[in-house]
């Protein structure tokens, strides 16, 4: 994080959160005895308190209150202009607004979970990740699944990742151009994010963003990446349904797509499936599904399919989407969704703090002096990287133990 000692400060005076009712909160001191109707401005700091995050009315400035408070009445009333503001707030850089966006979204989780707790432990929005090629139709496709489901009376809300600038760090932000039906659409909401150097091409705060819009309201998010690549294995870690696009035509396919990536998968879409490609598109159909039968099923309870939709006509969409909530229900039948979703928290977890510490490391004053000379020396072939390493990681112990 941008202010460690704050942060930290801010961390360990926030209560463990049980759920929210009426703006207040339950939480449970040392000894195991429940505290009720605690309310989230006014906790109080105690030795024996639980030492999950928990937030001093004396920490936020009235100002800083009512701005939260605004955004919190606004974002569960479903409001897009509070959405986009509460992402835009959970992609600061700012060292204090990165605090208020924790506090604003442990707000959103204990919201959410009452939400789940009211619909029988059971998720109340369905994730899905989708990813391709470049010419996939990835766009395309979104908006007119997009389009089905809001005529349906579902709210979609769509995180585009779109690649960054090198040099400037901006981005085209080209979905949001590209879909511009759905984009006027009142039940749908698309945020472009640039991906702003991150390796894998998804925002660290991607996973947030998803929180804030199911506390929304948004009960079908799509989290569309940048391509083919590592992004994939990072999209993989925050949905319930991975979905692979590909083009039913550029030569020979299946070596175009990475193997780990199609394991991944637990639903191929060949797209552009009318005019000149439909034969095309049923070859690659065959081959995928051919291919997906000698790989390992990463489900127990769902052998990963292989459909043909085209964006143009609309053909293969409704059954595409009933194939989507025959795997959703085949999960939460099994228990595995949930059990997923556990484990994608704690895999975020560790990738934050793998950030985070990088961060302090290369900001630590011994490794900043260290830094320059040993670079020199490594491109010099004076010395190897692993001692370089090692020399910077003693610096960096050395001093802060």
């Amino acid at each position: 994080m941008g202010s460690p000692s704050g942060f930290l400060k801010l961390c360990q005076r926030l209560p463990s959160v049980s759920t929210l009712r009426n703006g207040s909160m339950w939480r449970w001191n040392c000894r195991g005895n429940l505290i009720t109707n605690v309310s989230l401005w006014t906790l109080p700091s105690k030795r024996c308190v639980s030492t999950a995050p928990s937030l001093h009315v004396a920490d936020l400035t009235e100002m800083e209150k009512r701005v939260l408070d605004k955004l919190y009445d606004g974002l569960v009333k479903g409001h897009r202009a509070a959405l986009a503001e509460s992402i835009t707030l959970v992609e600061t850089q700012h060292p204090r607004k990165k605090e208020l966006a924790q506090v604003l979204l442990q707000r959103v989780l204990a919201y959410r979970q009452e939400q789940e707790r009211a619909n029988g432990n059971q998720p109340v929005a369905f994730r899905i990740g989708l990813s391709g090629p470049p010419g996939a139709g990835k766009s395309s496709f979104i908006e007119v699944l997009g389009k089905m489901l809001t005529a349906q009376d579902h709210r979609v809300s769509v995180l585009a990742v779109d690649p960054s600038s090198c040099t400037t760090g901006g981005s085209l932000m080209g979905d949001k151009t590209r879909m511009t039906e759905l984009s006027r659409d009142m039940k749908a909401f698309i945020r472009p994010s640039p991906t702003s150097g991150t390796l894998g091409g998804v925002t660290r705060t991607t996973n947030e963003a998803i929180l804030l819009c199911e506390g929304a309201g948004y009960d079908v998010v799509l989290v569309e990446t940048v391509g083919v690549g590592q992004s994939e294995f990072a999209v993989a870690d925050m949905v319930d349904m991975f979905v692979l696009l590909i083009p039913p035509a550029g030569g020979d396919e299946l070596q175009g797509i990475k193997r780990g990536i199609i394991e991944m998968a637990d639903l191929v879409v060949v797209t552009k499936y009318d005019g000149d490609l439909v034969v095309p598109a049923r070859r690659i159909q065959a081959e995928y599904t051919s291919a997906l039968k000698l790989l390992r099923k990463k489900s127990k309870s769902w052998t990963p399919k292989v459909v043909r939709v085209s964006s143009q006509t609309g053909e293969g969409v409704a059954e595409l989407w009933s194939t989507m909530l025959a795997f959703r229900a085949a999960e939460l039948a099994s228990g595995e969704l949930p059990r997923r979703r556990r484990s994608q928290q704690k895999v975020w977890m560790w990738s934050l703090i793998q950030e985070n510490a990088l961060s302090h490391f290369q900001q630590h004053p011994s490794v900043r002096s260290a830094l320059p000379l040993l670079e020199g020396r490594v491109t010099r072939g004076e010395i190897s990287p692993g001692l370089a390493a090692d020399l910077l990681l003693k610096a960096f112990t050395s001093t802060s133990s």
